[in-house]
């Protein structure tokens, strides 16, 4: 069935809380806004995918280990890496709905909205030319798509040009001049932008008085950062190489929406790799492509990825881009690449006083490495890769399913095991090989209802697998096995039936 891009996300957030992925936090006091708990079946399946970037990041990686730093840091951190003064977001008010923006993002999005439209006029177009369609000529030649992408085009750079220059009454302008209406009232009656420092606050001490003022990290980078020389002498590491975490970050945004894309505390998976100055850019372009390699590993299609220069660089970055993923409300960014320089080490040795040098045998000096990051945030890659592989098909008998093809090797539950019926010896055969197959992977039990409403129960929470055991079984000591993607059956024997699983569930697999 196909589904409107506003109905697949709203089913996607429903089917979320149905089956135990995703609940408001503190739902029984009314929730709290932009704050999510993930559920049985959300923890196996962020688990999976965070294991899966782990072992891709640094297991199988010779120049990159892995640390696991503290949330609280000390405040001068924050001072040194930028956030107390420049990490702000340009914030609108409309008068009529009373609802708050981020100035950036209603003139991206605005932006964006001028370059479907050339992309839907290259679509009509190719349809109508066909194979001897020229797509590259067409985007060059045809007025009304290059209107539309030097509109997008000279757009950013305004809105730019105005937030660098700290002009904030300008960017404002540029969403009147442009006709950027609030996406509630429908109205242009907006106020002045201010702008709004994103970090938590909090206090460390047993008495207020004396109680030192700390920030909640809003990024993970900086605990690798005052950790390189450390990891660097205990680990003796040579440039180039890494260092990645995973962890919680904590960001008050006051424009969090779209389910788990953006909220107040998430998780984050970096790493931090550290090169010699001028090969900078050269390691900038190899991790490029190395993270959109891995997120086509995942199996979804590679039209659903794209690459997005930032128009205006952050303070720290000499270069930066964001793998962006088309989620059911359009395409937004799952992962950013930056070449930081030597911005972070710089900093930090000049407030802290010491010395963060690294002294290379091959060049015989000592200099401050310069670094190439890249950062996705989990819950969002969580959402991706949810919000794709939800599904509502149609069957052939007419009936309909709804069934997550969530990538074998990410499936929170491996395989379901079921007896036929539930007497006639069938149950002890299964449970006994449940109780094999979970000492590897977790896989459930299953005996209630007709085999058919158990299929679909399993669809619906992405079990790859189930294996179900009859009176046949008994007899020639063999399951079939019914696959959720096809929905074709195998008979294989029991004893074969787990290295079958581990080769369906493998992250190896996913590489390959």
């Amino acid at each position: 069935m196909n589904l409107s891009p506003e109905n697949h996300f709203k089913a996607v957030i429903a089917h979320a809380k149905e089956y135990g992925f995703v609940f408001q936090s503190s739902e029984i006091y009314d929730g709290l806004a932009a704050v999510y708990d993930y559920g049985q079946m959300g923890v196996l399946l962020k688990n999976n995918i965070k294991d899966y970037w782990w072992r891709s990041m640094v297991q199988w990686n010779d120049s990159i280990v892995g640390i696991d730093t503290a949330i609280l840091m000390h405040p001068t951190t924050w001072k040194a890496s930028g956030h107390v003064d420049a990490f702000n977001d340009p914030l609108i008010d409309n008068k009529d709905s009373k609802k708050r923006y981020r100035a950036d993002v209603l003139v991206e999005e605005h932006a964006e909205k001028l370059r479907q439209k050339a992309d839907k006029e290259v679509s009509k177009a190719a349809q109508r030319f066909g194979e001897t369609f020229d797509e590259g000529l067409y985007r060059q030649t045809n007025p009304r798509v290059v209107e539309y992408l030097a509109k997008a085009d000279a757009l950013m750079t305004r809105f730019v040009t105005a937030l660098e220059a700290g002009d904030l009454e300008g960017v404002r302008q540029v969403i009147l001049d442009e006709g950027i209406v609030c996406p509630l009232s429908g109205t242009k009656n907006w106020t002045e932008v201010r702008q709004f420092n994103l970090m938590f606050g909090t206090k460390m001490g047993s008495v207020a008085e004396g109680a030192t003022d700390l920030y909640l990290r809003p990024e993970t980078a900086q605990g690798i950062f005052v950790n390189f020389l450390n990891v660097q002498k205990t680990g003796r590491m040579k440039i180039p190489f890494g260092i990645a975490q995973t962890g919680k970050a904590f960001r008050n945004e006051i424009v969090a929406r779209q389910f788990i894309f953006r909220m107040r505390e998430f998780e984050q998976m970096e790493m931090q790799y550290f090169v010699a100055p001028g090969t900078e850019m050269e390691w900038y372009e190899s991790w490029k492509a190395a993270r959109m390699k891995w997120h086509h590993s995942l199996g979804f299609s590679p039209s659903k990825y794209r690459f997005h220069d930032h128009d205006k660089l952050a303070h720290y970055a000499n270069a930066a881009t964001d793998i962006e993923f088309q989620f059911p409300f359009g395409f937004k960014e799952l992962e950013g690449i930056h070449s930081r320089t030597d911005f972070d080490l710089k900093n930090h040795e000049s407030h802290s006083g010491k010395k963060l040098q690294y002294f290379d045998p091959e060049r015989n000096e000592s200099y401050l490495p310069y670094v190439v990051e890249t950062s996705v945030g989990l819950d969002r890659l969580f959402l991706a890769v949810f919000s794709t592989a939800y599904q509502e098909e149609e069957l052939p008998d007419g009936s309909t399913r709804t069934v997550l093809n969530i990538p074998a090797a990410l499936a929170p539950i491996k395989a379901a095991v079921f007896p036929l019926i539930k007497k006639e010896g069938l149950p002890e055969v299964a449970r006994a090989l449940f109780q094999r197959l979970k000492r590897e992977h977790y896989v459930v039990y299953d005996e209630k209802d007709a085999i058919g409403k158990r299929y679909r129960r399993q669809d619906a929470i992405g079990t790859p697998v189930c294996i179900t055991i009859d009176h046949d079984s008994l007899i020639d000591g063999c399951a079939t096995l019914r696959y959720r993607d096809s929905m074709e059956q195998e008979r294989l024997p029991l004893d074969a039936i787990p290295s079958r699983l581990r080769e369906l569930v493998s992250f190896e697999g996913l590489l390959e």
